[in-house]
């Protein structure tokens, strides 16, 4: 696993630039706290769920009554003229709900809510890689303008002793040349390394609307340590609350089978008595062709296709898991080989290359290549920490390792 520690990585290679006095230092628990808090999405995502929370308050309504009036015989002709026997009718009508359906919509309001939430937390781990990803940007970049700068300063020292022997006739006007070019090219990437670093923390101050100019993360990167094997739970309960979402649905549709009565009561009025009389009436719809049978099983089809891509969704972490795990351990061992076996060699072939060329028993090229060996070494040490931190970023997110309350990520824990 990724961890932040004191310790140089490379010896006399890799070393870590300090911290600006004035700079804001985090850690990178620090830095996924203060961009959770800040985050507009995750603000978006409570707003889903408040939005859930009243459509939830919206389904436990009942149907609104209604008053209907109706005039008979106010117009026509003989003893119909002019409201002479017109007749008014003034009723109240309510619908009466059948079937459990207002029951079968609280329930799946309540299901959306538990949708809304679980997407809240998966989308808080999405962002927690994304920091912790731009975190570990940063302490690459550090590592890269070390080298950088220590690549500088062998191409310098190496124009210096090639300038020396030209003067002194030892070596032809072309050395000095290419002694030049080269430290020109050193020069060059150490720029675009810092360049590297700035953007790099300009990025993860984005995070929460920061300065990356007075940005300093706390720690170093190395690697080592345990992995965690066990799944997050948000994934999981992301699959699990849309599954009991469309059972919901389903039950929805089942309700809708039922017909709805509508029960009225009201007077009419007759004119040519003077005379009030009560009505009543009831409305049941036969529902001898619309049993909702089609709407029924698109949502059965529905909860089997969410249930089979959850199981598949699990089934893919899982293995993807084990491969990260797999490819994380290759990338671990080759940047350690490289650290311990392979940059204290060239480091070596490079001083008694220098020695041997100030005694005149090497020529400048093979000083070139030796000092080329110490830049491929360190490539590709780079080469392995990079992919080792992309793969380190997935296998935290799969395992939910930011999953913890704000409140405990913030308190700044150094063992991942």
């Amino acid at each position: 696993m990724l961890r932040y520690s004191r310790a140089a990585l490379l010896a006399g290679a890799l070393l870590v630039t300090g911290a600006p006095s004035l700079a804001e230092t985090v850690s990178l628990n620090q830095a996924v706290a203060k961009a959770l808090e800040a985050a507009p999405l995750l603000r978006a995502e409570q707003a889903a769920i408040a939005a859930a929370r009243a459509g939830k308050a919206q389904a436990d309504v009942r149907p609104d009554p209604s008053i209907a009036v109706e005039a008979e015989n106010f117009v026509g002709t003989g003893p119909y003229s002019v409201l002479r026997r017109a007749e008014v009718t003034a009723t109240y009508n309510q619908p009466i709900e059948r079937g459990g359906k207002r029951a079968a919509r609280v329930a799946l309001a309540e299901r959306e809510i538990g949708v809304a939430s679980a997407s809240a937390e998966v989308t808080r781990l999405e962002l927690a890689a994304a920091v912790q990803r731009t975190f570990l940007d940063i302490l690459i970049a550090q590592q890269i303008e070390a080298i950088a700068k220590q690549q500088l300063s062998i191409e310098q020292g190496l124009q210096s002793e090639a300038l020396r022997r030209v003067r002194g006739y030892k070596d032809p006007l072309f050395v000095e040349t290419r002694a030049a070019a080269r430290v020109a090219r050193a020069r060059i990437a150490l720029a675009q390394s810092q360049a590297r670093l700035r953007n790099a923390r300009d990025v993860l101050a984005s995070f929460w609307g920061g300065d990356g100019v007075d940005l300093a993360v706390d720690g170093e990167l190395s690697l080592g340590g345990d992995q965690a094997t066990e799944l997050a739970e948000a994934d999981q309960a992301l699959e699990e609350a849309r599954v009991a979402r469309a059972s919901a649905a389903v039950t929805v549709e089942q309700t809708r089978k039922t017909q709805d009565y509508t029960v009225s009561g009201g007077t009419r009025f007759i004119k040519g008595t003077n005379d009030i009389a009560l009505v009543a009436g009831i409305t049941i719809p036969l529902g001898r062709f619309d049993r909702n049978q089609g709407n029924i099983e698109r949502a059965r089809a529905e909860r089997l296709r969410l249930e089979l891509t959850a199981e598949a969704n699990r089934l893919e972490r899982l293995r993807r898991r084990a491969s990260l795990g797999a490819e994380a351990e290759r990338a671990l061992s080759r940047a350690n080989s490289i650290k311990s076996e392979v940059y204290p060699r060239v480091a070596k072939t490079l001083a008694q290359v220098r020695d041997g060329y100030n005694r005149g028993g090497f020529s400048f090229r093979d000083i070139q290549d030796a000092a080329d060996a110490i830049i491929e070494a360190q490539d590709e040490w780079l080469a392995a920490m990079i992919e080792y931190r992309d793969l380190q970023t997935e296998i935290d997110r799969l395992t939910g390792r930011f999953a913890a309350p704000l409140a405990t990520i913030s308190e700044g824990h150094t063992q991942p």
